[in-house]
C-alpha cells in the first residue's frame, strides 16, 4: 500500500495559508540543506495529489521555470499529477490525471496501486478531508521561524489525534523539519 504524506510548510503558529511573507527560502546558499532534504522525499515519490486551485496555481508557474536550479520544476513536470476536481475538464499539464467522483474513493484506489509515494501540498480542503477520512500516513512539516496570527490551520477543527515523530532536522536558514506517522 502507498503512503499519503501531506507536505506543508507552516508557520510556528500553525498556518498553512500565506497571507504575508513569512514564507521566504532566503538565499540560494541557506537552502542547499532544505533543498537535498525536497530532493530526497521527490525520489521517494511519484504521484502528487491536488485540489484544482493548488494544481492551476502550480500549473501557472513550475513548467514555465526553464532556469530552475533546484530540480524542483523538472520533478514536478515529470511526477504523476493527481488533481481533484469536478470543474475541470483539460487538464493542460502533461502526466496529469483529473479525478472526479468522491476524492475520498479516489484517493483510496491510488494507495492501493502499486507504487511509491502519494504527496499532497497546499490544496488546504483536500487535506482536511483527507485528514478526517484517515486516509493521511505521514506530515512532513517544514516549520517557518515566524507567526502569521491568521490563516488556516492544517488540521481541521475539533481534529484531535496522537502523530508519532519519525525525524526531525534544523536547517541553517532556521526552518526545521519534521515529519510525523499515524502509526
Amino acid at each position: 500500500m502507498r503512503t499519503v504524506a501531506i507536505t506543508q510548510n507552516i508557520t510556528l503558529d500553525g498556518s498553512i495559508e500565506f497571507l504575508g511573507s513569512w514564507f521566504d527560502p532566503g538565499p540560494a546558499g541557506d537552502q542547499a540543506d532544505q533543498l537535498a532534504e525536497l530532493q530526497r522525499q521527490q525520489e521517494r515519490s511519484d504521484g502528487l495529489l491536488l485540489g484544482r486551485r493548488t494544481f492551476e496555481d502550480f500549473r501557472a508557474y513550475w513548467p514555465r521555470q526553464t532556469d530552475d536550479q533546484t530540480g524542483v520544476a523538472a520533478h514536478l513536470n515529470r511526477v504523476e499529477k493527481y488533481v481533484v476536481s469536478s470543474t475541470l475538464a483539460d487538464p493542460a499539464w502533461e502526466n496529469t490525471t483529473v479525478l472526479t467522483g468522491d476524492p475520498i474513493d479516489q484517493v483510496k484506489a491510488l494507495k492501493e496501486q502499486a507504487g511509491r509515494d502519494i504527496v499532497v501540498t497546499g490544496s488546504i480542503g483536500l487535506c482536511h478531508a483527507l485528514i478526517t477520512a484517515g486516509l493521511v500516513d505521514e506530515y512532513r512539516l517544514f516549520a517557518y521561524p515566524a507567526t502569521q496570527g491568521r490563516g488556516r490551520r492544517l488540521f481541521p477543527e475539533g481534529y484531535e489525534a496522537n502523530l508519532r515523530l519519525a525525524e526531525a532536522t534544523s536547517f541553517r536558514s532556521g526552518v526545521t523539519y519534521a515529519r510525523y506517522t499515524t502509526a
